[in-house]
């Protein structure tokens, strides 16, 4: 009896464990639901919570965009411009004229130097060949110095009959020649005063256009009572280009006038020859 009861209560186990394992594994197939979030737990509000979750994404498509989109600097030369009185506007086109000025003498000079400089080569090459030297005077480009010098002491050389009683001919033929070459040395000279002016002054100028604009900076920022970096960084900084436009002039105007002058005595040194030689081929000219 004792065994009979005992097997039976094996087996109604057996039966309720194959039960339990059979459940577990149909729950364990079924899938789970989704978890529940704002739009599926407030159900009368479903969708507004839709298209408030959509809206961070929706709006960051513009803000994209408007960051992509270039920003003009309110900080440059035009707002100086734009902001700046008729004190700071007089002073940049002052800066303005005077780098004008500069880069046009050194340019129209430059090109007459490197002319000069071809005509004195052309001259050792054919000037002292042969031939008279009057004819040889006149073949010289009208507009060159030599032609000028050629001229003038040529003209005295003729003149010399009327002052032979007073002054040698060696004598009157060297004032001649020497008075004509300082003439071309001063005409060389011309518009190297402009460049030592903008290259001395540039500076000040620009150095006074920042401290009117640096003036006024400080007048706004007394008035606002506001010192904050946005207040102070734009007026001082539209102040310190000023500065940085007159060196930008007055570098150009410092370089260019001593290149200006090196020339110069390159030139000089090519007229000085010449009238030396002219002088000696008069006085055997006029001699003859």
């Amino acid at each position: 009896m004792k065994l009979g009861f005992s097997a039976a209560l094996g087996r109604f186990v057996l039966v309720v464990g194959l039960l339990g394992s059979a459940s577990l594994a149909t729950h364990a197939q079924t899938p789970l639901p989704p978890p529940a979030t704002e739009s599926t737990a407030a159900s009368p509000g479903t969708t507004a919570t839709a298209s408030t979750g959509a809206g961070p994404g929706a709006s960051a498509a513009p803000t994209a965009a408007a960051s992509a989109e270039p920003v003009a600097n309110p900080y440059g030369i035009g707002a100086l411009w734009a902001q700046g009185d008729f004190v700071a506007r007089g002073t940049l086109l002052i800066l303005i004229l005077m780098s004008m000025g500069t880069w046009y003498v050194l340019i129209t000079k430059l090109i007459e130097q490197g002319k000069i400089l071809k005509q004195a080569r052309a001259i050792d090459d054919e000037f002292w060949s042969s031939g008279a030297v009057s004819a040889k005077i006149q073949a010289l480009d009208e507009d060159s110095p030599f032609r000028y010098i050629g001229d003038k002491a040529l003209h005295s050389a003729n003149k010399f009959s009327s002052v032979s009683a007073n002054v040698d001919l060696h004598t009157w033929l060297g004032t001649s020649v020497q008075r004509t070459s300082a003439k071309v040395q001063a005409r060389l000279q011309m518009g190297l005063a402009v460049l030592a002016t903008v290259g001395s002054t540039g500076p000040f100028v620009g150095l006074f256009g920042t401290v009117w604009g640096i003036y006024h900076a400080l007048v706004s920022i007394g008035i606002s009572g506001q010192a904050s970096i946005d207040k102070v960084a734009g007026p001082v900084g539209e102040a310190l280009i000023m500065t940085a436009i007159g060196l930008a002039v007055a570098v150009p105007a410092v370089l260019g006038y001593n290149w200006l002058v090196r020339r110069n005595k390159e030139v000089m040194e090519a007229v000085s020859a010449f009238s030396g030689e002219l002088h000696s081929a008069l006085l055997a000219h006029v001699k003859r």
